[in-house]
Order: C-alpha cells, then sequence, then structure tokens
C-alpha cells in the first residue's frame, strides 16, 4: 500500500454482497464519515480493500482465503459497515419527532441483520420502502448472524444496506 496522504486515512471495513463476506482496509480522506460513504458522491465504482480477509459462500461450505488487495464493484455490495469496535457518531437526530424505530430483519445473502429503521410515523413500513429514493439505508443496533458460520455473532450500531439487494422482515 502506499503511504498516505496528509488528508487521508485507514478505516477497517466489512463489506457484504450475495456470496461473500470481505473484511479489509479503505483509504478515505480525512473529513469522510466512512460509516456512510456510500450515500456520499465521492463513492467510487470499486471499493479497494487492503489486506482483504474473504469469507466465500458460493458451492459448499464456506472458504476463507486472503487477498493483498480486493475490487468488489460497488453496485454489487449489499450491505456496509465499520469493523467493530469502530463506530461512527450515528446518522440522524433522536430529538425528530416525525421518525420511529421499526424492528426488522434484512437478509443479506445467509446473514441475518436484527436491528431497528427509521421510518415516518406517517407511515407503515411497507409504504416507507415503496416512497424510499435513497440508494442506501441504515440499520441501526445490529445482531448480524449467519447459521453457515455459527460462531459468528457480531453487534454493530450502524449499517448501511442496498434497499434493492437485500430482503426485509419485521419482527
Amino acid at each position: 500500500m502506499k503511504a498516505l496522504a496528509y488528508d487521508e486515512k485507514i478505516a477497517t471495513v466489512m463489506v457484504y454482497t450475495n456470496s461473500m463476506l470481505v473484511r479489509g482496509d479503505v483509504v478515505a480522506k480525512e473529513n469522510v464519515r466512512v460509516s456512510i460513504w456510500l450515500r456520499t458522491q465521492g463513492v467510487p465504482n470499486y471499493i479497494h480493500l487492503h489486506g482483504a480477509q474473504v469469507i466465500s459462500f458460493s458451492g459448499g461450505a464456506p472458504k476463507t482465503s486472503s487477498q493483498n488487495e480486493i475490487f468488489i464493484p460497488t453496485v454489487q455490495v449489499n450491505s456496509f459497515h465499520l469493523a467493530p469496535p469502530t463506530h461512527d457518531p450515528l446518522d440522524y437526530d433522536a430529538s425528530e419527532l416525525n421518525r420511529t424505530m421499526q424492528l426488522a430483519n434484512v437478509m443479506v445473502g445467509s446473514f441475518n441483520f436484527k436491528g431497528k429503521m427509521r421510518i415516518s410515523t406517517q407511515t407503515d413500513f411497507g409504504t416507507s420502502l415503496d416512497v424510499m429514493r435513497a440508494s442506501w439505508a441504515s440499520v441501526y443496533d445490529v445482531e448480524i448472524t449467519n447459521p453457515l458460520l455459527p460462531q459468528f455473532n457480531l453487534q454493530v450500531p450502524m449499517l448501511l444496506v442496498n434497499p434493492s439487494h437485500v430482503i426485509f422482515g419485521l419482527v
């Protein structure tokens, strides 16, 4: 990896696609909140990870591998978050009156995310999904599990999901 510029930082992230989970380091501008990076105009076409640890779920039992560098097409990303224990401030104002937290299960490939989504108090969950125009939705207080990896149990304060690539279930 090349030396960081004065205005760059390294952040460890976890990226989920239909067939894999990748954990690695991204180089981002110092002023970028990496937890919402995919929502910004500066999002790249490929997420470039250094020191990547990969779990592949395509065909049979999960397989692990390592890559010095890996480039994941952003359009294939289903979910994204900072690797614990790192976290950014949450992306909402808790005093906002017209929003409520809705418990939801979000299915991302073989992963299950149990968390909360902020929706309008004026609509139901289905209507909120129908009118959502954002490419990325936030899920909060998330417990991540995978039946193919019984030992995998992760808690994150916030993650992003691509609403058009995941399945939502209500608890």
